[in-house]
């Protein structure tokens, strides 16, 4: 007995130190660098921690060890890992964090002993590790345990309803209906097509050799991006919002070859006598077993979700300082250029094209001229800077929460590419002409979207129609046109899908000979995550002219700055057919019309 007590002593000691290790990272921000230290020594607090109940399970079952206690434990790794690949964007961290989840899932170490009355307090464990696994596996793109979990979580929160009559549980309802409006929009989750880089759709084996010798004078390599997104009543669940979770996927790696295949070992249901291996690998270097060598390291991605512009302008000054040399920052905003006001009532009277030759209606270009415009200046003064602003902040707040394109101008001391997906997002052309010793890229998204039907007009639906373009190219023409996937059969998308991939090679041999390439663009032109929004930048602004038939294309168009060659433009030979090429493989050529060049 004195034995067991001792077992039980120790084993209480190791969590409490492994907990007070836990808490000291767990708020630390995603962004802060030179915290590694930190983690190594909770990870082997916690290493240490399973080992020892793995190998006195049964002495401490005695001393009255729970089943919840072991997925407590089991949970904190799993956060453990997902933190880290938070700070560091290495998707074997994610793997990590998924195997440990699994590992409760299957053992129901949250479901509680039947006979025993329910236990609230271990009801909330249960449904944050949902919301939890749930996160981890979207990341991941793991359809069927996304659906598992949801079904699970659903009949969680009702029985919640039911057994703790005299608790709301309003919040985690709100959860489950986010994750279910979530999934609704990004059907992109369902294709087999990755929004990550895959070598198989994303290398293109004619442009290869013009991509592996062009070389500017100077070259940048993407190391950081921070993104961020402020709309009411966008489509999110819990922090992550749908935007963000495509740019988010779109600056990372598809993991090749079996990477993805890697399983723990079988799982048991009787924790009591469980000596499994697999979820006890929780040490770091092990987890380097896993990491595919074939491919470069992810960058270095934050996300923040509905900052105040004061935060964003903190974590960016922090981002700036720490960029390594012959880096760029990749800055993605995607916000609402009206104060107080919600964008997705101000999208709900986007423009739409039914037919062939069908001019946008003069009210909806009445409305765009009410906007505030950004000066057309080569150089614009102090003034212009301040003039025009994007609006991070809740409805009805005050002035505090403008996000001016002056507010940027200090920072492009360093290497910048910036994405503004806004109503307003041409105020910020004025960042072009300011530079504080490095020229900005900027991708400005249109001022408003334009759809062939009033059903992808809403941002609450379906998020942003030019981040889409960015992350989804194929299918943001689909929706732009009001295919839907299952309109489609398996060999129309696969031609369209190779007419696009061919174009985009064909393009990328033409930026790569290129005379007239820009310095900003060319020194970028080497890192595959900037090339290829490039790439979709050019489709979409081809795909929105030939689409928008009105003699005032201004608000529908994206723009870019500095200016892409001629050759690449819209009505260019290279971009135009290959455009319509598209649209007739789809079967929709009659909603586009070439324009001369």
């Amino acid at each position: 007995m004195g034995d067991t007590d001792e077992v039980a002593k120790t084993f209480r000691a190791l969590v409490e130190s492994a907990d007070r290790k836990f808490n000291r990272v767990r708020d630390l921000p995603s962004y802060a660098r030179g915290h590694n230290h930190y983690f190594h020594k909770v990870f082997k607090s916690y290493t240490r921690l399973w080992k020892f109940q793995q190998e006195n399970r049964s002495k401490l079952v005695e001393s009255g060890l729970k089943r919840w206690e072991i997925g407590e434990i089991a949970s904190r790794i799993g956060q453990l890992y997902y933190g880290q690949y938070l700070r560091t964007s290495e998707a074997r961290f994610l793997l990590e964090s998924y195997i440990f989840y699994g590992a409760i899932l299957d053992r129901g170490y949250f479901e509680g002993s039947k006979g025993v009355p329910n236990d609230l307090s271990l009801r909330y464990k249960a449904l944050r590790f949902y919301a939890r696994f749930l996160i981890v596996s979207l990341l991941l793109n793991r359809s069927e345990t996304v659906q598992t979990l949801l079904e699970r979580f659903k009949a969680l929160v009702d029985d919640s309803k039911a057994s703790f009559r005299e608790n709301s549980f309003k919040e985690w309802k709100q959860l489950v209906q986010e994750i279910v409006r979530f999934l609704k929009a990004d059907i992109g989750f369902t294709n087999t097509r990755p929004l990550r880089y895959c070598a198989m759709f994303d290398s293109h084996p004619t442009s290869l050799p013009y991509v592996a010798r062009f070389h500017a004078k100077k070259v940048l390599k993407l190391q950081d991006a921070l993104l961020m997104s402020y709309h009411w009543n966008e489509v999110k669940f819990i922090e992550l919002t749908l935007d963000t979770f495509r740019m988010l996927q779109c600056l990372e790696w598809e993991p090749s070859g079996s990477f993805f295949q890697k399983r723990p070992a079988e799982l048991t249901n009787n924790g009591a006598s469980d000596q499994s291996g697999a979820s006890g690998v929780i040490d770091i270097n092990l987890a380097m077993d896993v990491t595919d060598s074939t491919l470069l390291p992810n960058p270095k991605k934050t996300i923040l979700y509905r900052p105040s512009v004061t935060r964003l302008i903190s974590v960016l000054a922090t981002l700036c300082e720490e960029l390594p040399p012959e880096s760029v920052l990749l800055l993605y905003i995607s916000a609402s250029g009206k104060a107080g006001q919600s964008p997705q009532m101000e999208s709900s009277k986007a423009p739409r094209i039914a037919s062939n030759m069908k001019a946008v209606s003069q009210t909806s270009r009445d409305q765009y001229d009410s906007l505030p415009r950004a000066p057309n200046h080569e150089k614009g003064d102090s003034s212009d800077y301040y003039r025009n602003s994007l609006w991070l902040g809740p409805r009805g707040s005050g002035g505090s929460n403008n996000l001016y394109p002056g507010d940027i101008i200090p920072f492009t001391r360093r290497p910048l590419f910036l994405i503004i997906d806004s109503d307003n997002s041409h105020a910020f052309k004025v960042v072009h002409s300011a530079e504080r010793g490095e020229t900005t890229a900027l991708l400005l998204s249109p001022a408003r979207p334009v759809y062939r039907s009033s059903a992808g007009a809403d941002l609450t639906q379906n998020g942003s129609q030019f981040t889409f373009f960015l992350t989804s190219p194929l299918q943001a023409f689909c929706q732009l046109v009001g295919l839907s996937l299952s309109d489609t059969d398996a060999d129309m998308y696969n031609r369209a899908d190779s007419v696009l991939s061919t174009a985009f090679s064909e393009w990328e041999v033409i930026l790569c000979k290129s005379t007239s390439l820009d310095l900003v663009w060319a020194q970028v032109l080497s890192d595959p995550f900037l090339r290829r929004f490039i790439l979709r930048f050019i489709f979409c602004r081809s795909v929105l002219s030939l689409f928008c038939h009105t003699g005032d294309d201004e608000p529908y168009l994206p723009d870019c700055l500095p200016c892409l060659p001629d050759s690449l433009s819209s009505s260019s030979e290279a971009v135009q057919p290959s455009v319509l090429q598209l649209a007739q493989t789809l079967g929709v050529a009659d909603y586009f019309l070439s324009k001369h060049t």
